[in-house]
């Protein structure tokens, strides 16, 4: 299956790296073929410019700024993302680069009349998301209403193949959990991945 990666971490050395590769060991075991879009590693501006936002809702117009990150997604038959819970929620790399990425005609239709956004990357038949939050996940589930997930999980799996299939894996409490803790996780994070 054709796996495409969103990873967002400013520090190569993190945990959140040694999720990437259990990840990619994972997919790579069960011969998935995988490309993985680094958004520091690559330097991307998560910044929307202002020719940009005007442009926004011009087909074609609006992808040539983003046009290699596109065709990724357009490859792609399975999209995850690896990235860390701050705040609640997503990086601002991560959600810049949603805001200036997901863009109308490419991504998904404009609404008309009373019909809602509709979908256009139906080569999405499987979406997940890996985080870790130093939240617990009763507090981040039951009082902030998990923001990144249902972003992910919801948002973007409304505009992806229909009956597109969701999977989110949480490392809660990361800045307290044992090493035998996070250890576990990664091997859950692979087997998983072996299974997608």
């Amino acid at each position: 299956m054709k796996t495409l990666i969103v990873y967002c971490h400013p520090v190569p050395e993190s945990f959140c790296a040694a999720v990437l590769a259990a990840a990619l060991r994972g997919l790579k075991s069960a011969g998935h073929e995988v490309r993985v879009l680094d958004l520091y590693a690559m330097g991307f501006n998560p910044v929307m410019s202002t020719d940009e936002r005007r442009e926004y809702h011009t087909p074609v117009t609006n992808e040539a700024p983003v046009a290699e990150h596109l065709e990724a997604l357009r490859w792609c038959e399975a999209l995850i993302f690896v990235y860390p819970t701050w705040w609640y929620g997503m990086p601002a790399m991560l959600k810049g680069w949603l805001d200036r990425v997901w863009v109308p005609h490419a991504t998904f239709s404009m609404p008309q009349d009373a019909k809602a956004i509709g979908p256009v990357l139906t080569n999405i038949r499987i979406l997940g998301a890996i985080s870790t939050l130093g939240a617990p996940w009763w507090w981040w589930t039951l009082f902030m209403f998990a923001p990144g997930r249902r972003t992910i999980l919801t948002g973007i799996r409304a505009i992806c193949a229909r009956g597109c299939r969701t999977f989110w894996l949480g490392l809660h409490k990361m800045d307290t959990v044992t090493a035998s803790e996070r250890t576990a996780f990664l091997a859950k994070v692979e087997k998983r991945m072996a299974a997608l």
